[in-house]
């Protein structure tokens, strides 16, 4: 009587994925995968794989890829608009925990508007966010208050220097066991934090990073890294491109944690807060409860002018 062969179906969480290979982080080891034919034939409305994707797969055996059988529910995404299909969700990274949003106290200036959007993408995908306050080596006594503001608002907030040393222990710690991201303009500091946190993390972020210049066009592969005592963080370019991803507008309200406690009390049930009569989050303005700075980050987000 022939003996079945016993299939071994382990799970992982995906590390890189390029032109059909898949790197997948198991408890054996990195796993080098393709994706069951089936997979590439269901219908999808988003990516099929992505880093940071949760899945199941068998491993290949004597050096044969392995398959990757399943791609279980992602918790969160961090997602912008297709490049190249305007009414397509492009899937950055799934299961991110965690997103660090590093401004500076010195140079470049600190942008309200540019964290405002920043908090908005997080609050519609799920995300824990720690909003960094970078060089506090330059800070000027009048730009803690900007800041202050969010903390009120219940954000974590550092502060922190990557040439001190000041707040970086506190990063570190909030790294460990989390998938994470690091968001923000160029010349924030980002990579002199990374480089602060764990010089390993930055050496290999740094090295996944080079690209090849064809032209104008620069290539890179998206890839989370271990961090020294469990977690990951991701180095991927589409992160650059957030701005680019149009919110929601049915529910760009709610992600502006302030408004939410305001929101069913409109005369109308379709109120969107503008220029509508009885608006109570107009009134939440007015009495002083909701900055507005941040209800005019709200008003250039729904017209479109931060997406």
């Amino acid at each position: 009587m022939a003996t079945l062969a016993v299939v071994t179906v382990e799970e992982g969480i995906v590390l890189r994925a390029t032109a059909g290979f898949i790197e997948v982080a198991t408890s054996e080891g990195v796993v080098t995968c393709k994706l069951r034919g089936r997979l590439k034939k269901e219908r999808q409305r988003t990516d099929l794989c992505v880093i940071g994707d949760r899945v199941r797969l068998s491993p290949g055996a004597d050096g044969d890829l392995g398959t990757i059988e399943e791609v279980l529910p992602r918790e969160t995404v961090l997602s912008r608009q297709h490049p190249a299909q305007a009414h397509r969700e492009d899937v950055i990274i799934a299961n991110l925990d965690r997103l660090f949003v590093v401004f500076a106290f010195g140079d470049p200036p600190f942008h309200p508007r540019m964290l405002d959007r920043f908090l908005a993408i997080a609050e519609h995908g799920g995300l824990e966010v720690v909003i960094v306050a970078n060089k506090l080596d330059q800070v000027r006594p009048e730009q803690r208050a900007l800041f202050d503001r969010y903390a009120a608002l219940g954000y974590e907030v550092v502060h922190a220097s990557a040439l001190t040393g000041e707040g970086v222990d506190t990063l570190r710690e909030r790294l460990l066991g989390k998938t994470s991201a690091f968001v923000g303009a160029s010349g924030v500091g980002k990579s002199s934090l990374i480089n602060a946190i764990d010089p390993a993390l930055a050496l290999r972020v740094g090295e996944t990073s080079s690209h090849t210049t064809k032209g104008k066009h620069t290539t890179r592969v998206a890839t989370l890294h271990p961090v020294a005592g469990g977690g990951y963080v991701a180095d991927t370019p589409g992160i650059r491109e957030l701005g680019a991803w149009a919110l929601p507008l049915e529910v760009l309200d709610r992600c502006f944690v302030e408004m939410r406690p305001h929101l069913g009390q409109c005369a109308f049930r379709d109120c969107r807060h503008r220029a509508e009569p009885g608006c109570a989050v107009k009134a939440a303005v007015e009495a002083g409860s909701i900055s507005p700075e941040r209800y005019d980050s709200y008003l250039r987000l729904y017209e479109g002018e931060e997406r």
